[in-house]
């Protein structure tokens, strides 16, 4: 009895009767002179963002007045049509909180970005286990299986740090957590030794981004040129082997992040590939509005 099952790549290989979980788990760095944070992340209060995905569906983002949270200011983003469903959810575009700081762009993403993760990873768990309940695994006897998830995840997200490198790999964020399976075995018959059994699955994942080239991007907005091309990927956080890699050329179950940022605009386009699955998913910039500085007396 197998289910299978995937969230953001890091290949959930196998959960047999007996749960187990198998996670998927250079080039000399170049710094690019003279360039910072705010040259590829504009927020103007006043400032707007249309974007469309691979179904034709538009997002908008506003850049709006700043919040004070826990002592700390941040800058702060406002999306049209607001979202309704947490498996919608990317901490990449979907930030309401932010700050540009003397290393980089930090997002504060850490409850927003737990409650996608499981989302996400109940969604997919849901429809596995839904096949598996109530079979028989043989005469007279039934299994069902059960879960609980616990998801923690650092409040900030490195979406690029400064002074910008090439080639260097950084930690993005840290998720943690558990996935407690339980599969109880029955029958009206006869008693089951062992019958109930629990198994605790840790989550233990860190998030890795790396900028990869410039390049010249075109989107339905235009064409933008000089844009910072960035990877991001998840790991195992034990992983042994070099972390400034997304995978090996051999692995085919990966999942990759791509983010373009334009000079004076800042996200012009969001691709993330599953190579398994075939599976793409897109955000295009459409249409924007960058307030000049000093425009909103910022």
């Amino acid at each position: 009895m197998l289910i299978r099952f995937r969230f953001n790549d890091v290949v959930y290989k196998s959960i047999s009767i007996f749960f187990s979980l198998v996670l998927i788990f250079g080039v000399p760095a170049t710094l690019i002179a003279n360039e910072g944070s705010n040259d590829y992340f504009p927020h103007t209060l006043g400032s707007f963002w249309v974007y469309e995905n691979q179904d034709g569906d538009k997002l908008t983002r506003r850049a709006v007045e700043q919040k004070t949270i826990e002592t700390e200011t941040y800058h702060a983003f406002g999306y049209e049509p607001a979202l309704e469903d947490w498996t919608d959810y990317e901490h990449y575009v979907h930030p309401n909180f932010y700050q540009i700081r003397k290393d980089g762009i930090a997002f504060f993403v850490g409850d927003a970005v737990e409650k996608a993760f499981e989302a996400k990873l109940r969604k997919e768990m849901d429809a596995d286990i839904k096949k598996q309940q109530g079979i028989s695994t043989s005469p007279g006897v039934s299994a069902d299986f059960s879960y609980e998830i616990k998801v923690e995840a650092k409040n900030d997200f490195y979406l690029l740090p400064t002074p910008i490198v090439f080639d260097k790999a950084w930690t993005a964020t840290q998720i943690s957590g558990s996935i407690t399976l339980k599969l109880k075995m029955q029958s009206p018959d006869f008693q089951i030794p062992g019958g109930d059994q629990v198994n605790a699955i840790p989550i233990d994942l860190v998030e890795k981004g790396k900028v990869t080239a410039k390049e010249t991007v075109k989107t339905l907005a235009g064409t933008f040129e000089d844009c910072l091309k960035i990877e991001y990927w998840y790991a195992e956080v034990k992983e042994k082997e070099d972390a400034t890699k997304p995978a090996s050329s051999d692995t085919s179950d990966i999942e990759l992040t791509t983010l373009w940022l334009a000079p004076n605009v800042g996200i012009v386009k969001f691709v993330r590939k599953s190579a398994a699955s075939k599976v793409e998913k897109s955000l295009e910039l459409t249409q924007y509005e960058i307030k000049p500085t000093g425009s909103d007396g910022k």
